[in-house]
């Protein structure tokens, strides 16, 4: 038995309940949203009563809190640590993004406390990954690394709202203004003879947003 099917206080809550629901929340909360999905619609999808749901979890603001948790917890490794690729490279492969709104954007858009502590999860997450882009911005040799990284999320999390409301490609777009954005912010002798090529193409795989940045 693994800790997933555990309990909080380590009992047995009937086998794989937990990501259950947890896999429910995630399907629920972005096909509909936080606030629109109700407990009696989330146990039903998951297949478990409401005590096995209060088993394993204190509350629906506890479950949401550890659905934000799941996404993308070490910051896009698939990226930013990614050997074969250059640091303006790996930049720019944060922008090759498919997918829906940002959950920690939506989840701050529902949730109005400050405090709660998805709302505060989200606020975490999206300055470490700030800080992400600024090291590799850092390691591109940018002078100005911090307002890099910066800008560079200020973009990302732009090009996911405006995917949303427009219900069209944005990712594109966001990838050719950060090229801009990174080659003037690059001293001209680390900038490498090959980048003035396409931004958007090879610069590895699909990213996730926020997520899943964007996880499904």
């Amino acid at each position: 038995m693994t800790e997933l099917e555990k309990g909080p206080r380590g009992l047995r809550r009937g086998r794989g309940a937990r990501e259950r629901i947890l896999g429910a929340s995630r399907q629920l909360f972005r096909d509909q949203g936080i606030n629109s999905t109700g407990l009696d619609q989330l146990c039903a999808v998951a297949q478990v009563s409401k005590r096995t749901f209060y088993q394993h979890f204190k509350g629906k603001d506890e479950l949401i809190a550890e659905h934000l948790r799941r996404f993308d917890p070490d910051i896009l490794p698939e990226v930013f640590d990614r050997a074969d690729l250059t640091p303006r490279e790996r930049l720019l492969a944060a922008f090759d993004i498919h997918g829906p709104l940002c959950p920690f954007i939506a989840a701050a858009v529902e949730i109005h406390d400050p405090d709660h502590p998805a709302r505060v999860h989200a606020a975490d997450y999206k300055k470490a990954f700030a800080a992400r882009l600024t090291e590799t911005a850092r390691e591109a040799g940018a002078t100005d690394p911090e307002q890099l990284g910066e800008q560079l999320a200020l973009l990302l999390d732009g090009a996911s709202a405006r995917n949303r409301v427009l219900n069209t490609e944005t990712f594109a777009t966001a990838a050719a203004i950060a090229a801009v954005l990174i080659d003037n912010a690059i001293a001209a002798s680390a900038v490498p003879p090959s980048a003035g090529g396409n931004p958007s193409t090879g610069t590895g795989p699909h990213a996730r947003s926020g997520g899943e940045l964007s996880r499904s």
